[in-house]
């Protein structure tokens, strides 16, 4: 069983830094497509960036695009996203995902049904 944990998020000033990790125990991480998603309450799992299993390949929501950075180490079995300029609009809770699948990805790679693995989440509070 695939188990994703989530770490970096905390407090922020706008125009600040922060990183975050997701460590995968379990299952074959290099083999997964990998994502991070974000939610406010009341609102839907905003897709924010996804990255292809051996990172050739990346996409960005238009909201985080230039700011934002995903990257993973599948040695490390780790996937991590830099977040630079952070706005108040940034604050949410942040789960890493898997996809243990391709199919439809190309078609909607930020579709959170798309993917079948999830952390618990970590908060990312930005204070202007």
């Amino acid at each position: 069983q695939v188990q994703l944990m989530e770490s970096g998020g905390g407090s922020a000033q706008a125009g600040g830094t922060l990183r975050l990790s997701c460590v995968a125990y379990g299952g074959t991480f290099g083999d997964y497509w990998m994502a991070w998603f974000r939610q406010t309450p009341g609102q839907e799992r905003e897709g924010v960036a996804i990255i292809s299993p051996s990172s050739t390949a990346t996409r960005y929501a238009d909201s985080v695009k230039r700011r934002f950075r995903i990257s993973r180490d599948n040695d490390k079995e780790t996937l991590y996203l830099e977040m630079n300029s952070l706005e108040p609009e940034d604050t949410a809770m942040y789960y890493c995902a898997g996809a243990t699948s391709a199919y439809g990805l190309h078609t909607a790679p930020l579709d959170p049904a798309k993917y079948n693995l999830w952390g618990q989440g970590t908060q990312v509070t930005v204070s202007s």
